[in-house]
């Protein structure tokens, strides 16, 4: 009896909850009539299916599999699995490599052909499903209607046309935001820093976009992408859209964004948004100006700038990344300047009294040496050396339960074949038998490749498991000595 894995998968679009239960029915129907027993069942709610690698439930039936849990994996179609031509033929080639074969109610058994028919097919649907958008959009703003997204300073208008269907893109001015807006421009334009305005309206507490504090960076933002206060051309009356596109990294499967060359904007007067005079916003482009004239033009805002960074790779992440907070405010705690971490709460916003900073080598070296010394405790030993005998007892298991689950199996194909065979020899045989004859042989030999390259047992209790393990984390992190002063500001989250 073959193993099954069932998967289903709803995105967002015109889909809801229940496409999942009503897909999980219908492969539960398919694998009855099958005859199959459903060893697992794996689900991703409201997620595209462009790319597999952020979807938590495809992640898992593929460790399922690698692990030999089943023999098949059933969704209702192959565009549930996923709608990318690579990651179709990929997934396709792990799954036959693990001996797993892949059936939809929609296509049947999954060979070749499907993964390069299906998935040119899908890969052109979401294509043209991207263009579509992206025309409907571009129509929408050139009524003057927002393109999607909501900057501080505007509040969505909610209107329904006579059918009773929403009217989508209408924006307001917020009085009290706009003056907000208004304060930032006359200040920048008046020689104050973007750093000095945030902390002067964290100071008052005027809350900043989203509800949260004021940064440098939400008010000069970047110029080429039209980011931040003093660089959104909607203040002054223009509404800007498709400066940029969006592509997926092929190796973490989230959106990057890429700038659209200017003759590719769509503009569009809207005087009825505008919160800042031309007298304002002419003033704020010439303070621009003149930083640009003093510290030199930013080579990265250039067309050959934007060319170079796309061929370097991306700055490398700290060891520590993401896992270090500020001790005084609890806030995130990040690389300021010349590789030293300090609070980015302080630094940027001014809302915190810390103004430590620690180089990164220092920390790292700390962290790493309180890590090693933790690994390497009694209890810590004992804790890896359980739990190393707790999954080998677990793996053995899987592995005896599924050799006596295939020599039983084999023991019954052998019986069938044994039983064609005396029809035969007795006169009876049949075309058909034919036919039986050559699935029986397959599925002996599927088996019987099985049993040859099971694992043999492993001890549950390594000999020198705790040896290993010492020496492993020995190899991870190496102790350096460093006054632990400047530590004293920082908690570290591990």
């Amino acid at each position: 009896m073959s193993r099954v894995a069932v998967y289903a998968r709803y995105s967002s679009d015109n889909q809801s909850e229940s496409s999942i239960e009503d897909q999980f029915r219908l492969c539960r129907e398919h694998a009855a009539r099958e005859r199959w027993q459903i060893r697992g069942t794996y689900q991703d709610a409201a997620i595209s299916g462009a790319s597999t690698i952020l979807r938590p439930g495809i992640q898992a039936l593929l460790r399922d599999v690698q692990s030999g849990k089943f023999d098949v994996v059933l969704a209702e179609a192959l565009d549930r699995i996923s709608r990318d031509q690579a990651d179709v033929a990929t997934l396709f080639k792990h799954l036959r490599f693990a001996g797993v074969a892949i059936v939809t109610l929609a296509e049947g058994e999954i060979s070749e052909l499907h993964v390069g028919l299906k998935g040119t097919m899908n890969a052109l649907f979401l294509k043209d499903l991207a263009m579509k958008t992206h025309r409907g959009l571009r129509g929408r703003v050139e009524k003057g209607k927002a393109g999607g997204g909501l900057c501080y300073g505007y509040r969505v208008v909610k209107k329904q046309d006579a059918n009773g269907e929403a009217i989508r893109g209408d924006r307001e001015i917020i009085p009290a935001e706009a003056e907000v807006i208004r304060r930032i421009f006359r200040a920048f334009a008046a020689g104050q820093s973007p750093r000095s305005i945030a902390v002067e309206l964290n100071v008052e507490g005027v809350p900043g976009p989203l509800g949260r504090a004021w940064g440098d960076t939400s008010i000069r933002g970047h110029v080429s992408r039209g980011t931040g206060i003093v660089n959104n051309e909607l203040y002054a009356g223009v509404l800007v859209w498709n400066r940029q596109h969006f592509i997926k990294d092929p190796n973490t499967g989230k959106r990057v964004s890429r700038p659209n060359p200017e003759s590719q904007w769509v503009k569009t007067e809207v005087p009825h948004l505008r919160i800042v005079d031309d007298a304002l916003w002419l003033a704020a482009r010439a303070r621009q100006a003149a930083i640009t004239a003093k510290v030199g033009p930013c080579l990265t805002n250039t067309v050959a700038g934007r060319a170079k960074r796309l061929h370097l790779a991306k700055r490398p992440v700290s060891l520590l990344s993401g896992l270090l907070s500020c001790g005084c405010c609890g806030g995130k705690v990040g690389m300021i300047v010349n590789s030293r971490f300090g609070c980015l709460n302080h630094h940027r916003r001014g809302t915190c009294d810390n103004n430590r900073t620690i180089p990164r080598e220092r920390i790292e070296a700390r962290v790493l040496s309180g890590l090693r010394d933790r690994l390497v405790s009694s209890e810590s030993v004992a804790e890896a050396v359980r739990a190393f005998a707790e999954e080998m007892k677990r793996l053995n298991h899987d592995r005896q339960a599924q050799a006596g689950a295939d020599r039983k199996a084999l023991e019954k194909v052998e019986r069938a074949i044994a039983g064609i065979m005396v029809a035969i020899e007795d006169g009876m045989y049949q075309p058909s038998m034919q036919a039986r004859m050559d699935d029986l042989e397959w599925q002996k030999a599927k088996i019987m490749e099985r049993l040859e390259q099971a694992p043999a047992d492993v001890p549950d209790l390594h000999p020198n498991i705790a040896t290993q393990y010492r020496q492993n984390v020995e190899r991870f992190a190496e102790a350096l000595d460093a006054d632990f002063s400047h530590l004293r500001q920082f908690r570290v989250i591990l």
